[in-house]
């Protein structure tokens, strides 16, 4: 029996009966929950926010910290930043830029619930409906009392001092919008009464949990209402809400997110290329790399509803004129995207082999099978590769002018022969080479230096040929839609997956294959089930768990 038959098959058995409950609607097995978080909101969530709550052409101007990547996202490294005094400046810069906008002429109409007795002095009544109602969406949860009426008395004192209305309710705002409360989605837990002796997400964490990962931004006031009234609580309210998300436009937004985060994306931010070697380069045409991926995503999966294990094969994607001189398409429409589809036996299937994936993985001046390979293993399947010891010598692998060693592969092999090196690249190498025929810009070429590319490859024992032979051994691995279970879980929880989540995860796996590996389905199947909301109990000092407790009530004073 071949290779990849053989894993196959024991890959199926391995599931068989997780496979057959999930596909016979049996209760997914318990999970333990894992802790609560604490995540600073990225540049694009605050974006998106500011943008829903005050409208899109609220201009935004300021430095953001960076965001760091761990266990694969930074969806997880949000959880372990915080706010250095310089970011607390530069927060507070754009703060007062935003609130001095929406308290405009302009927009002071269409934003206010309410109009002063006089725009030159205090008026607490109009002010505490106004940043109330705002509060509410800001914080995720309605303002305490406490909260409110502390507010209102900052925007009196500075209506007073300023002479006028709207700049006070302003620097109340900008307070508001440089709060850790809002900064910060921090996560309440409370005791679970359907499973007496376990913590759950309260309502509010809930909606936040839930909106932040279905659309990458703040719970909209329909779900706001329904953590208020207790609705996001019962089986039947949580799925009417998810079923209203699932079918919004917002989604795309969502899987966006998520892809540009899996993906790595934030480092096409620092890219760079060398003008001599790929004259081509420009960053208009790596931000139409990323465009043309992300479309391709969320065509296939959302628009199409399709198998997620085809976006390593599919040859129907998007280019832009750019994009077109590199993948030597004429593309007529100057500016725009067009649909384009690769024919069979074009080197260009999956997502694999377009200009975001290969231009990201190469060096600035030359293609790179390594860090390809690399990519592969540790994006698409979840696998980590050690980090290389910090005495290599990498002398041969650049050395692209040695007449002796005129192709990748013969460098590589070159390379290979150091005790050192061997381990790592054995396992990175073989896939890597696969996409040779592209070089560090994405375009295709037959040779390098005069010489014919050997594009065979294997992963795992898996032989193939090319570009297109490495897309069907993605999408015929395990390894690649177990990865995207375990990444999108974490992207919603907001950390890895723990121990007593084991069976949990395996249980996801099956469902998502039963379900014939359709990305809203398991969206859905995360985000409706008890083990997204459950919280671990927190540790004694001894290594024990603490029993449940109730917190404090959310939104009360």
């Amino acid at each position: 029996m071949k290779p990849h038959l053989r894993r196959s098959l024991a890959a199926a058995c391995g599931v068989l009966t997780l496979l057959t409950l999930a596909s016979c609607g049996d209760p997914a097995p318990q999970s333990s929950g894992g802790p609560a978080t604490v995540r600073r909101v990225t540049k694009d969530q605050y974006v998106a926010i500011i943008g829903d709550v005050f409208g899109a052409d609220i201009k935004i101007q300021g430095r953001f910290d960076p965001d760091v990547r761990e266990s694969g996202l930074l969806a997880i490294g949000t959880a372990h930043v915080s706010v250095t005094p310089s970011s607390l400046e530069q927060y507070d810069s754009i703060a007062r830029t935003i609130a001095a906008q929406v308290v405009d002429e302009h927009h002071r109409a269409q934003l206010f619930p309410c109009k002063p007795a006089s725009p030159t002095a205090p008026d607490d009544g109009c002010a505490g409906q106004f940043l109330g109602e705002v509060g509410h969406q800001l914080y995720r949860r309605p303002l305490t009392g406490q909260e409110l009426k502390a507010q209102v008395a900052v925007a009196h004192e500075a209506a007073g001092t300023l002479g006028s209305f709207y700049d006070g309710v302003a620097t109340s705002l900008a307070i508001m919008l440089e709060s850790p409360r809002f900064l910060f989605r921090e996560e309440t837990a409370e005791p679970d009464p359907d499973h007496p002796g376990t913590l759950r997400l309260t309502a509010f964490s809930k909606a936040t949990r839930l909106s932040f990962f279905l659309w990458n931004t703040t719970p909209d006031d329909q779900l706001l209402a329904a953590a208020e009234n207790g609705e996001l609580n019962t089986e039947s309210g949580l799925a009417r809400q998810v079923d209203r998300m699932l079918a919004s436009p917002r989604l795309k937004s969502g899987v966006r997110a998520f892809f540009t985060d899996m993906l790595g994306f934030d480092a096409m931010a620092t890219l760079a290329k060398d003008p001599e070697v790929y004259p081509k380069f420009t960053p208009t045409l790596i931000g139409d790399a990323q465009e043309q991926t992300l479309r391709t995503l969320t065509d296939h999966l959302l628009t199409r509803n399709g198998d997620y294990r085809d976006v390593f094969t599919t040859r129907h994607t998007y280019l832009t004129q750019l994009l077109g001189a590199i993948y030597r398409v004429p593309v007529g429409t100057k500016g725009g995207w067009e649909a384009h589809d690769f024919p069979d036996g074009d080197p260009h299937a999956g997502i694999e082999t377009e200009v975001s994936f290969l231009a990201l993985h190469s060096h600035p001046g030359r293609s790179s099978s390594t860090l390809r390979g690399k990519a592969v293993r540790e994006i698409l399947l979840c696998q980590q590769v050690p980090t290389p010891p910090a005495s290599v010598n990498f002398s041969i692998v650049q050395d692209t002018k040695n007449a002796n060693l005129r192709t990748a592969r013969d460098r590589l092999t070159a390379h290979r022969t150091q005790p050192t090196c061997a381990g790592c690249h054995k396992i990175i190498d073989p896939i890597g080479l696969s996409l040779e025929n592209f070089d560090g810009l994405g375009g295709y070429r037959a040779q390098e230096n005069g010489a014919p590319i050997d594009t065979s490859g294997d992963l795992d024992a898996v032989h193939f040929e090319g570009a297109a032979g490495l897309g069907q051994t993605l999408h015929d691995d395990p390894a690649a839609t177990a990865c995207l279970v375990n990444r999108l879980y974490g992207y919603g929880a907001g950390r890895a997956p723990v121990t007593g989540e084991a069976e949990w995860m395996k249980y996801l796996q099956a469902r998502f294959a039963a379900q014939g590996y359709r990305l809203p389905d398991l969206m859905r199947t995360i985000v409706t089930s008890d083990a997204f909301y459950r919280i671990s109990a927190p540790s004694k000092p001894d290594g024990t768990t603490q029993a449940a407790t109730a917190s404090p009530k959310e939104g009360k004073s």
